[in-house]
């Protein structure tokens, strides 16, 4: 998988990146693209994993001093469970100042994605756009 970043909406990865959550966020889980594209997008950093040409996985990084928020990331349906978003994670990872403090609100369906990375749940769950969250965090 060949990944890429890009900072703010004017670039192909930028496109890429909106076409994956247009179609897993809007499409498939239904929430509002209103929420989706938050107005934020031109202040992060956005990744997008490609197989063989083909944009499939992605997330957007934001800063906000020592803590980096992770958010966004989605996966193309057809591509899941092949090992792309954690390999995604772990290059975005690697890319982190030393002693960043890396926070991300996981669906509940992908807590295990976030542990493997060695992400820890912390609080209780929430609910957030009509699904079941939880806030996970990262020492570097």
């Amino acid at each position: 998988m060949k990944i890429e970043s890009a900072t703010g909406t004017k670039s192909q990865v930028y496109h890429d990146a909106a076409n994956i959550r247009q179609a897993v966020f809007v499409k498939e889980q239904g929430i509002s693209a209103k929420l989706e594209f938050d107005g934020l997008d031109d202040q992060v950093t956005h990744y997008v994993g490609y197989v063989e040409h083909q944009p499939v996985v992605t997330a957007r990084i934001r800063h906000l001093g020592q803590t980096v928020h992770i958010q966004r990331v989605a996966t193309l349906n057809a591509f899941r469970h092949h090992g792309y978003a954690i390999g995604l994670l772990q290059r975005v990872i690697a890319e982190m100042p030393p002693k960043s403090h890396l926070e991300l609100n996981a669906q509940a369906t992908a807590i295990g994605l976030y542990e493997r990375l060695g992400f820890e749940q912390t609080g209780e769950p929430f609910e957030e756009v009509g699904i079941k969250h939880v806030k996970m965090v990262k020492n570097l």
